[in-house]
C-alpha cells in the first residue's frame, strides 16, 4: 500500500480509503489510486481487511446438486439480494451426499461466513441445530427444522395444480412418478393423490417409485406403459425426472403431448 501512496502521490490513508471504496475520495484521486495500483499489480489484502474490521461481508451458500436448475435459479435470486445488502456469495457444491456437505459447512464455519443458505441439503436435522449455533441459516427447499428459518414450497398445493391442469385439458388417467426419499416427495405425492380424489378420479390414481434425477425415469415410464389401462399424462416429481420422461417416451415412439402429456 506504501508503494501506491508513493506512485500515486497520495497518503497511505487515502489509498486505504480507495481500496475499502469510501465516497469520501474525489474521483480524480480514486482514479489516481487505481491507475497506481494496476501498475503495481496491487490488490489489498482481503484477510487483513477482514481480520481489521471482524467482518467477511460473505454468505455460504451450500447446494445439494448444481445439477438442479432449481436451485441454479436460487442462487440468482440470492446473488441478487445479496448484492443489495453489500454481501458476496460463496458456493460450494454437497453433490447429494451429507458427509461431503458437513465438510463443505466446516469449510464455510472456518472462513467466518455471515451467515449460511442451505438449498435442498441433505443434512441431519441434529446437525443442522448445531450448525444454527455457530452462524443464521436458512434453509431452502430442505423440509423444516425447529428454531430455523426456513423457505419452501407448497407442494400439496402445488401437486393439485398439476393435476386439475391435466383434468381441465381433458385427462382421467393421470400417473405421477413420485420424488423416492426426496424431502418433498410426501407432500407432491398425497398432494397428486388428494386432487385425483377430489375430481372423482380416486380409482384411477397411479403412483410410480421415483427419485428425484433422470435415472429414474425411464424404469418407471415403462412400469406404468406395462398397465392395462396406461395413462394419458405424467407428472414428474421435479423437471429433471420429466426430461427423462421424455427422453423414454421419444425413444418408444411415443409423441408428447399427441400421445402422453407430461408436466415436471
Amino acid at each position: 500500500m506504501e508503494d501506491v501512496a508513493k506512485r500515486a502521490g497520495v497518503s497511505r490513508a487515502l489509498v486505504s480509503l480507495v481500496m475499502n471504496d469510501s465516497p469520501k475520495v474525489s474521483p480524480a484521486r480514486r482514479a489516481a489510486v487505481l491507475a497506481a495500483a494496476r501498475e503495481l499489480g496491487y490488490r489489498p489484502d482481503l484477510n487483513a481487511r477482514n481480520l481489521a474490521q471482524r467482518r467477511t461481508h460473505t454468505l455460504g451458500v451450500l447446494l445439494n446438486d448444481i445439477h438442479n436448475p432449481f436451485f441454479t435459479e436460487t442462487v440468482d435470486g440470492l446473488d441478487v439480494a445479496a448484492r443489495a445488502a453489500g454481501q458476496r456469495l460463496l458456493i460450494l457444491h454437497g453433490a447429494r451426499d451429507p458427509e461431503r456437505e458437513r465438510e463443505a459447512v466446516e469449510t464455510f464455519l472456518q472462513l467466518r461466513v455471515e451467515g449460511l443458505v442451505l438449498v435442498g441439503t441433505r443434512i441431519a436435522p441434529d446437525d443442522i441445530d448445531e450448525i444454527a449455533a455457530a452462524t443464521p441459516i436458512v434453509l431452502v427447499a430442505s423440509g423444516e427444522a425447529s428454531g430455523v428459518d426456513t423457505v419452501v414450497t407448497d407442494d400439496r398445493l402445488g401437486a393439485a395444480f398439476v393435476v386439475e391442469h391435466l383434468v381441465r385439458l381433458g385427462h382421467r388417467r393421470i400417473a405421477h412418478i413420485d420424488g423416492g426419499r426426496n424431502v418433498s416427495a410426501t407432500e407432491r405425492r398425497q398432494g397428486y393423490l388428494a386432487a385425483m380424489d377430489a375430481a372423482g378420479l380416486a380409482d384411477r390414481a397411479v403412483v410410480a417409485t421415483g427419485g428425484d434425477d433422470d435415472s429414474v425415469a425411464a424404469a418407471a415410464v415403462d412400469e406404468l406403459l406395462a398397465d392395462d389401462d396406461p395413462p394419458t399424462a405424467v407428472f414428474a416429481f421435479n423437471d429433471i425426472v420429466a426430461t427423462g420422461v421424455l427422453d423414454r417416451l421419444d425413444d418408444l415412439g411415443l409423441g408428447v403431448p399427441d400421445r402422453v402429456s407430461v408436466v415436471g
